[in-house]
């Protein structure tokens, strides 16, 4: 049991040789936004980020250099790395707005992990005087995120054979659109280009200027959340936009395996998946309750239209687990309580689809629940020998197993464990428990959602707990459960 989960020297000298690779690809990024520095005339930036690219960039060489590839990876070292690695990027990544002034090293910290784990809490206090060259930073940071910071090095960098798929297992991700992980990567990485590139058009012919539009879609497609105002996207009171921005939520919170089926031409899939089932019916029933509630309480005046457009939004934003608002605090928590609220919490702990840019349980996981209640009634009305087909149509059909059943159930009972210890911590600094309950809803499953509870003088401990929220919660739990095993036997050992 020891040797299982200790890890040997050779595998620790592996982790760190692709830690460097991780350094080398986040220095190049860091150094980007020096370029809208130059066009913005924010000059100033110029230092902090250079400073922060090449240190990021001397780390990466120095990795590369003192540490060799001398084994392959197993299961659980790609796990272990998966983990550690989300931790050194953001520490990094916190650099830009540390070296700038801009954010104390904690509050940067949180704004990095929030940024690439796709969650859209913020620590600037005032997002309307945030610059050109932060804010493209922060909305880069998403965009990376919402590939996956092992799912970029998988599709850019040479690693080849057993540890290609291991490191992709070690993400959360477990479908192929081919037999090859590396072609599976780049084609995803094809349709985020593609989709990037429609959703700026898109944003842009809606009403937005170009920075506006780049920045938008970098967000909302990563279905990250960041705001360039404290009003989100309702600054610009545009039905256009935030058609635009639902659309787009929706794409990133899709499958991308799904994606690759329609694009090939068989859109008849689209419509058939469990996790489209699944997405559409909570997207139209949440959305009839919550206009229902908000006519009644005549939360946005007597029309149905103007309290479907609010309620829809917030919807949506919460089932692709984005985190864009046109609702906020004082009115989100006074107006939308009890049902509206509910519902908001409630989805946002469902999330997006598998092997999208979302959170969250997952649609295909609900939907198996779901269908495994119904086999489990099934089994008792029906005679003894008989047996139930336990299948599903996801992408293509598949037979679900007691394993994968007991698998869900756990990821499930885990991921609401965790939730339910974050809740109390929480409570302890603050005695709102709708806010509480919303405010961690949001973080564990990467939403970015906000009551107004979280600001810039939260306590520390607060904000600690929601970074191992945010961290957790977009690596699935099981990685972070692996490094916490392992630690905790290697202090005992020692």
């Amino acid at each position: 049991m020891q040797q299982v989960n200790r890890l040997s020297k050779r595998e620790i000298s592996t982790i760190f040789h692709y830690t460097g690779d991780v350094c080398l690809l986040l220095g190049i990024a860091i150094l980007v936004p020096i370029i809208i520095s130059l066009i913005y005339n924010e000059q100033h930036y110029i230092i902090p980020f250079l400073s922060a690219g090449l240190i990021t960039l001397i780390f990466g060489l120095g990795f590369r250099k003192l540490f060799k590839k001398e084994s392959n990876m197993s299961l659980k070292v790609a796990m272990v790395f998966s983990t550690v690695i989300w931790l050194i990027v953001c520490a990094l990544s916190a650099l830009p707005y540390f070296f700038s002034g801009e954010l104390s090293y904690l509050n940067a910290y949180f704004e990095a992990m929030s940024g690439f784990t796709t969650t859209g809490f913020s620590m600037f206090p005032q997002l309307d005087t945030v610059s050109y060259t932060i804010n493209f930073w922060r909305a880069l940071t998403q965009w990376l995120g919402g590939l996956g910071i092992i799912f970029l090095v998988l599709a850019l960098l040479r690693s080849t054979g057993a540890d290609v798929m291991r490191l992709y297992l070690a993400e959360g991700r477990d479908e192929r659109l081919l037999p090859s992980v590396k072609h599976t990567t780049r084609i995803i990485v094809y349709i985020y280009l593609g989709f990037t590139a429609i959703s700026i058009i898109l944003f842009f012919i809606a009403g937005m200027s170009v920075f506006d539009s780049v920045f938008h879609t970098f967000v909302t497609l990563s279905t990250g959340g960041f705001g360039m105002h404290n009003t989100s996207i309702l600054y610009y009171d545009n039905v256009w936009i935030e058609i635009v921005a639902m659309v787009v939520m929706m794409l990133g919170a899709t499958n991308f395996a799904l994606h690759y089926t329609v694009i090939k031409g068989n859109w008849k899939e689209y419509f058939k998946d469990i996790e489209t089932k699944v997405a559409f019916a909570l997207i139209i029933g949440a959305t009839a309750l919550v206009t229902f509630m908000l006519v009644k309480n005549q939360v946005y005046g007597a029309g149905i239209l103007e309290n479907f457009r609010f309620g829809i939004f917030q919807v949506v934003s919460a089932v692709s687990t984005t985190g864009l608002q046109t609702a906020f605090y004082p009115e989100i928590i006074k107006k939308w309580i009890g049902l509206g609220l509910f519902l908001i919490t409630l989805l946002m702990i469902i999330g997006a689809g598998s092997c999208s840019t979302g959170g969250g349980i997952k649609w295909l996981r609900f939907g198996i629940l779901l269908k495994g209640m119904i086999w489990q009634v099934k089994s008792f009305i029906l005679p003894g020998k008989a047996v139930v087909a336990k299948k599903i149509h996801h992408v293509s059909e598949l037979k679900v197993t007691d394993d994968v059943l007991r698998l869900t159930g756990a990821f499930v009972f885990t991921y609401l464990v965790v939730y339910i210890a974050s809740v109390i911590i929480v409570l302890i600094y603050y005695n709102d428990v709708n806010q509480v309950i919303f405010e961690v809803a949001s973080a564990l499953s990467n939403v970015g959602l906000s009551s107004g509870l979280l600001t810039p003088s939260s306590p520390a401990l607060v904000k600690i707990v929601f970074i191992i929220d945010f961290w957790m919660g977009r690596l699935e739990i099981w990685p972070v459960l692996l490094l916490v095993v392992i630690s905790i036997q290697n202090a005992v050992r020692r």
